[in-house]
């Protein structure tokens, strides 16, 4: 593995670590804190209030912005309070997150681009930051989501507290722009001071007088693809309880997939929302479904058949029932159901689609 691999690997694991925040590791932020707004010229905040969670750094900086009222006018005031007793939002200035990562960011994005030229520039942040980009924004957008959603059907005071989100530096959720500059070595100044934070903590709000530091996670499942998942309870947990459900990252209600231990066709037939179903339906099993709903294969051909589940007020869902040429040890064949697209309209074509091709194109001297 190269070196530049291996940096963007630490990264990865920056971006995705979870558990309890220590002494030291509260020590190597705030140090981190200060070197930032060192570098940005600016005297280091007289206080670093520490929140368990992003929802009271949202909270924390709509209550510097002077949205109390709108706040507790929302029934709010159990998150109001507790930021309350930390510090007075009227002692925090302005914010300084433009002179402390913005401008620092641009900074040394102008340079590394300036120096690799436009095509290197491109390949060399598909090796790095690229790498991280989507499963981390994915993250942050759905935080960022969460925490808009405490508000309920209340939308302006959800478009505030998501608002808010915007103030803050993203620490290790900050990783993709971290791990490019790492590896060019461009970790000096600013964003030195980012990547101390990023390594110990999560999102911080850097204000003249006070900083705002988010702890991480204490929890954080994902799937292989790196999407949130998980079955048996929050997919991202916080210690002030903040929590996401999901399942291969699709946002589920608090409860639902433990509640799926009776499940049956009719109830999964009844279910009104189309993700709720579609989870359902997973892990029902799409064989079991076939079978006891006495569905009929719409094609077959040499390389397996094509199944359709009708799903009212949804897209229906496509399987290709495939049988493994290779036997297990006990001499038998096993049998893969593999979804494809809703528009596919032969085994073949569903099966190449799998390997990335088109249905003329898949012509396998030996199925595996």
């Amino acid at each position: 593995m190269t070196a530049r691999a291996d940096i963007v690997l630490g990264w990865q694991a920056a971006a995705f670590a979870s558990g309890p925040t220590g002494p030291e590791e509260r020590e190597r932020a705030e140090a981190g804190v200060r070197t930032a707004y060192a570098a940005a010229g600016l005297a280091a905040p007289e206080q670093i209030v520490w929140v368990p969670s992003p929802v009271y750094g949202a909270f924390a900086a709509a209550l510097i912005g002077g949205h109390r009222e709108a706040l507790e006018g929302a029934d709010l005031g159990e998150y109001v309070e507790p930021v309350l007793a930390l510090f007075d939002p009227g002692e925090a200035g302005a914010s300084v997150r433009d002179a402390v990562r913005t401008v620092a960011w641009e900074r040394t994005r102008t340079a590394i681009a300036e120096e690799l030229g436009p095509e290197l520039w491109a390949r060399t942040w598909a090796e790095t930051g690229g790498r991280l980009w989507g499963p981390v924004s994915d993250l942050v957008a759905r935080i960022r989501q969460g925490i808009g959603d405490l508000a309920g059907d209340d939308f302006p005071t959800s478009s505030l507290l998501r608002a808010a989100t915007l103030d803050a530096v993203l620490g290790q959720h900050d990783a993709p722009f971290l791990s490019l500059a790492d590896t060019l070595g461009r970790l000096d100044g600013a964003p030195a001071g980012m990547a101390a934070v990023a390594r110990a903590a999560g999102w911080w709000w850097p204000y003249e007088r006070i900083a705002i530091v988010s702890e991480r996670p204490l929890d954080l499942h994902r799937d292989e693809p790196g999407r949130l998942h998980r079955g048996d309870g929050p997919a991202l947990g916080y210690a002030d309880g903040f929590a996401l459900h999901a399942w291969r990252g699709m946002p589920m209600p608090a409860g639902f997939i433990a509640s799926l231990t009776d499940l049956s066709l009719e109830r999964i037939r009844a279910e009104e929302n189309a993700e709720q179903r579609r989870v359902m339906l997973e892990i029902y099993g799409y064989d079991r479904y076939l079978a006891e709903s006495g569905a009929t294969p719409r094609q077959r051909d040499s390389t397996g058949v094509l199944w359709q589940i009708d799903m009212p007020g949804d897209e229906p869902i496509l399987m290709v029932e495939v049988v493994n040429s290779t036997p297990e040890p006990d001499g038998t064949s096993r049998t893969y159901y593999l979804r494809v697209p809703p528009t596919t309209q032969t085994a073949r074509q569903g099966v190449a689609w799998t390997f990335g091709l088109e249905a003329r194109d898949y012509q396998p001297e030996r199925q595996t």
